[in-house]
């Protein structure tokens, strides 16, 4: 079975959670069939500018063939055009000329899609709201599965995106909130699809004791792994530990991993390594009480998941759902959703040793079912091998919907996108129902 990975930007050092997401699918998949990726010349995910050379290479032992983006990403017209789509209404035409603006733009990507699709069985398109998924898919329907890796925000409210979720064969979906969320905007029900995540390079062994030695940290404390940014909950998080340290007695230290792009509060409690080795990033969740996510929108936390195979208890923000999700499946973390919640939930991790000990084993325990390496290979394959079997047995494929002509898509019909988001149901699924 030949099999293309089309992803918006691909490459060793590249850590964003839907770029890594593909790298592990297409590096674990390559055991189980032949997988080619597709990608951009791009490095950058704000500008898009082409830096990686176009042509072909070999990484991990995975053939990575790379397209030039015809255009960089102009910041302030794609600005104006997102406050355009997502705050009032809208045609159509402007929805796709805020995807153009957007990007990663490349032409040359989706032209080597139709001209050599008859080359591959199966394309598994990355992330929902980029140029090459949405051109893609359309050019492949019958051939393309989609792992969306949607988050709710505005973007999954767009109108042209709906049609998306129904004309493609398979969607792999990162959990149960997400799939929930898709299936209210775009009604396909009826789609295949299995909620599979990710599975991590998780270390056999870890050694805690070298991460306090070599960073000189002997307090307990507790972890954050990813790009320190308002927009994952930082802000808040700041303000929340630095109230706990000024009210609760204890010397628990806040540890920050990962580039940042908002000022760290001078604290003698809060410590920012920068951007550290994956080894030094084991070791420190290893050596945490807990790791905190405080992040409002996720499709789903690969670093909660690695936290989880460690043994180590997670305390997420409850005000996002697929977090909250994951703690009440896994029993493996708490949630807060205020100042109060944050305080009496970090001071119950910190000092009730057997529950902390307890939430971690269930987390471990919740990762080896759902997102070892074995099972998530499995799932895809499983999928794979249905299409499959349907293509032998003459099944018909939905096609991809015609996007309407010239006159209509310029009708101001289109709902702002952060309304029809406003309206989906929210909350945690447990049992296959919300929890709100």
């Amino acid at each position: 079975m030949k099999i293309a990975v089309v992803v918006q930007r691909y490459g060793l050092d590249i850590n964003g959670g839907a770029e890594l997401h593909a790298r592990y699918v297409a590096e674990h998949l390559a055991r189980h069939a032949d997988v080619e990726v597709l990608t951009t010349c791009a490095h950058d995910y704000i500008t898009w500018r082409n830096e990686l050379p176009a042509g072909r290479e070999s990484l991990n032992g995975v053939p990575v063939h790379r397209f030039p983006v015809s255009r960089e990403r102009g910041i302030y017209d794609f600005a104006r055009r997102s406050s355009l789509v997502l705050e009032q209404y809208h045609s159509l035409a402007d929805e796709l000329g805020w995807l153009a603006s957007e990007g990663p733009t490349s032409p040359a990507l989706i032209r080597h899609i139709r001209q050599n699709q008859g080359h591959y069985d199966y394309f598994i398109f990355f992330s929902f709201r980029y140029y090459h998924a949405y051109h893609g898919i359309r050019v492949v329907p019958a051939r393309a599965l989609l792992v969306p890796t949607a988050e709710r925000e505005g973007a999954v409210g767009l109108s042209i995106f709906a049609p998306m979720f129904s004309s493609v064969r398979a969607l792999m979906y990162n959990s149960f909130e997400e799939r929930a969320m898709i299936q209210a905007v775009s009604g396909n029900h009826d789609v295949p699809h299995v909620v599979v995540g990710i599975g991590s390079e998780v270390p056999a062994h870890t050694r805690p004791a070298r991460f306090r030695q070599h960073y000189d940290i002997h307090s307990p404390f507790i972890v954050y792994v990813g790009r320190i940014d308002e927009n994952k909950g930082c802000k808040e998080l700041f303000a929340y530990f630095q109230r706990y340290a000024a009210t609760v007695s204890g010397d628990l230290m806040l540890v920050l991993m990962g580039t940042s792009i908002l000022p760290i509060p001078e604290h003698p409690r809060i410590r920012h390594l920068g951007f550290v080795s994956d080894e030094d990033k084991f070791n420190a969740i290893a050596a945490a009480e807990a790791l905190v996510m405080p992040s409002y929108f996720e499709s789903l936390s690969m670093v909660a998941l690695e936290a989880w195979a460690l043994g180590r208890p997670v305390l997420a923000n409850g005000r996002c759902e697929v977090l909250m999700g994951q703690c009440i499946r896994s029993n493996g973390g708490l949630y807060y959703t205020n100042y109060r919640e944050f305080r009496e939930t970090l001071q119950v991790i910190e000092s009730n040793r057997p529950l902390a000990e307890a939430l971690g084993s269930g987390g471990r325990a919740y990762y080896r079912e759902h997102y070892d390496w074995p099972v998530i290979e499995r799932k895809y394959m499983d999928m794979l091998n249905r299409l499959q079997q349907a293509d032998r047995s003459g099944e018909a494929a939905v096609g991809a919907h015609p996007i309407p002509g010239w006159w209509a898509r310029r009708r101001v019909n289109c709902r702002p996108a952060n309304d029809v988001v406003k309206d989906l149901p929210s909350g945690a699924v447990v049992g296959g129902e919300r929890r709100t």
